[in-house]
């Protein structure tokens, strides 16, 4: 598997499941640098990523400052056990647990996904009142709600995490109320410069860790 390569940079989907085939990578002499997704428990060189505790925290300032009275908020969580599911997940809930006027009434994982997200934004829908917003842990969750809020003709702001191309295009056009930008490009070319840095020059980098 890591015959002929000098380095790798690895955005891995699921760490658990990943660790130990980045080990043997490392076993076989080659750093690794991952992104978006660190790999806590394997000796990488480096891993690049957004801060995304800090991500959710912005999640929940905004829902209280667009909800000044308070209100009930649906959060769709990401992918149970990846790493950006969890610290936006807690970001969000440091905020919100901090005051009582905006509260999570229903707080359900789609797993990142937007026909998951569609599923079960309808089935809270039809188990509760009628939200004052939705969060979700990224844009593409968003736009599963965006579809089912357009659908039955709620009038709601709805926040996503990523800030994909057609996530700005909704806020612009007045589906969505407002993403997280986490800088993709610049998390992988940081990810790039660090390897090739230490491939050429030697040079491991003074942080393992390097946040956008």
């Amino acid at each position: 598997t890591a015959q002929g390569i000098n380095g790798l940079v690895i955005s891995p989907n699921d760490v658990a499941a990943l660790a130990p085939a980045i080990q043997a990578v490392i076993d076989a002499g080659i750093p690794v640098v991952t992104v978006d997704r660190n790999v806590t428990d394997v000796a990488t060189l480096a891993h690049v990523g957004a801060d995304n505790v800090e991500g959710g925290r912005l999640q929940g300032r905004y829902l209280i400052e667009i909800l000044p009275d308070g209100g009930d908020v649906y959060e769709l969580q990401g992918q149970p056990g990846a790493t950006p599911a969890i610290d936006r997940h807690s970001g969000l809930d440091e905020v919100i647990a901090a005051q009582d006027a905006v509260k999570i009434v229903v707080s359900q994982t789609a797993e990142f996904a937007r026909d998951k997200a569609v599923t079960v934004f309808e089935s809270a829908l039809a188990g509760n009142p009628e939200p004052k917003a939705v969060v979700c842990a990224n844009d593409d969750m968003a736009f599963g709600v965006s579809e089912v809020a357009q659908a039955q003709g709620l009038e709601i702001p709805i926040i996503g995490f990523d800030a994909l191309p057609e996530a700005l295009i909704a806020i612009n056009d007045g589906t969505m109320a407002a993403t997280v930008e986490q800088f993709p490009g610049g998390q992988s070319t940081q990810a790039i410069d660090i390897l090739v840095d230490f491939l050429r020059n030697d040079v491991s980098p003074t942080e393992h860790d390097t946040y956008l």
